[in-house]
């Protein structure tokens, strides 16, 4: 398991590495929603998603005979990029396994930040085994995007900040809604905030909801094309269901055109740039799939990477 001390460790590491993300407002968000609401930008991080806290802390981590064989990551592209900004700054040679369909400006990112890229077919191929296959060659270590303890703690690093910043600012917040793919955000956040959290994952791609529902690990048993790239995991993993069970962790969904909707709001309203995949748990607080009436609430925007043909669909929407 992982424990805050685990994340003031990690928070540690990070220090002058990543961004200490605000906590923002907005009038028109509480009047939507009824409530409070904090808004962590993890859209502002470096690269441009909460990932970067995660990867950088596991590869910190590393001996010197493991950097020096390289690492081995698999992402749609924001964990890509996370894992090749880190390896970069920590003088580390990096492959990221990729899906074919992968958003262009995470691919580019990604080798801008130095990392090799290798594509697969996210609908009949194993990322996982590819990683293992191309580790196997020269010895590195799989970095993989959530099923790590040094992973979680990384994120949990946010939580840490959030937690942090409403004591700065008086304030005591009653839950927050975190986006959710494999949960190493969301088990993070709620190690490093100490906030009851809900998840908010895509419909279509809610296991983790639906697993802490039923109390067990559950895949998603239809993949299907999604606006919300980023979130297309297709099961989670003890590590992060354990943690997100043991806090009382419960979910949510929201449809790819809430989410587009969402990115729109952040947009026009909030002047931020957000991703679908970033944007899922705005929308459940937009939606009123989460009552916030009365509360105080934190929402995490947990990435801003999106292509120039779905930012304006999303616009459009």
């Amino acid at each position: 398991m992982v424990s805050i001390d685990d994340v003031r460790t990690a928070a540690v590491r990070l220090h002058g590495v990543t961004v200490r993300t605000p906590l923002l407002r907005a009038d028109a968000l509480d009047a939507i929603c009824g409530g409070q609401i904090w808004l962590k930008p993890e859209c502002l991080q470096r690269t441009g998603s909460f990932k970067i806290r995660g990867a950088y802390n596991r590869l910190a981590a590393m001996t010197a005979a493991e950097r020096a064989r390289g690492v081995v990551a698999f992402s749609s592209g924001n964990h890509a990029q996370g894992v090749a900004l880190a390896a970069r700054l920590l003088g580390i040679d990096a492959t990221i396994v990729m899906p074919s369909d992968a958003p262009g400006v995470k691919v580019d990112a990604t080798r801008d930040y130095g990392a090799d890229v290798v594509f697969y077919d996210r609908y009949t191929e194993d990322r996982a085994a590819i990683a293992t296959r191309l580790a196997a060659v020269t010895g590195a270590t799989v970095v993989p995007s959530y099923d790590d303890p040094h992973i979680v703690a990384g994120q949990g690093t946010a939580g840490l900040e959030v937690a942090e910043q409403l004591t700065a600012a008086g304030v005591v917040a009653d839950l927050a809604l975190v986006c959710c793919g494999g949960g190493g955000l969301a088990s993070g956040f709620a190690l490093g905030s100490g906030l009851p959290v809900i998840t908010v994952e895509p419909t279509g791609y809610d296991d983790v909801a639906r697993s802490l529902s039923g109390g067990a690990i559950v895949p998603v048993d239809s993949p299907r094309a999604t606006i919300c790239d980023a979130l297309q995991t297709l099961v989670t993993v003890p590590l992060t269901f354990d943690i997100l069970r043991d806090h009382g962790t419960t979910g949510v969904a929201v449809t790819d055109a809430e989410a587009a909707q969402a990115v729109g709001f952040a947009f026009r309203t909030l002047k931020l740039v957000v991703e679908p995949g970033g944007a899922v748990a705005l929308a459940a607080a937009l939606t009123g799939r989460v009552d916030l009436r009365g509360k105080t609430a934190v929402v995490v925007l947990s990435g801003g990477n999106v292509d120039a043909d779905i930012f304006a669909h999303c616009l459009a929407a």
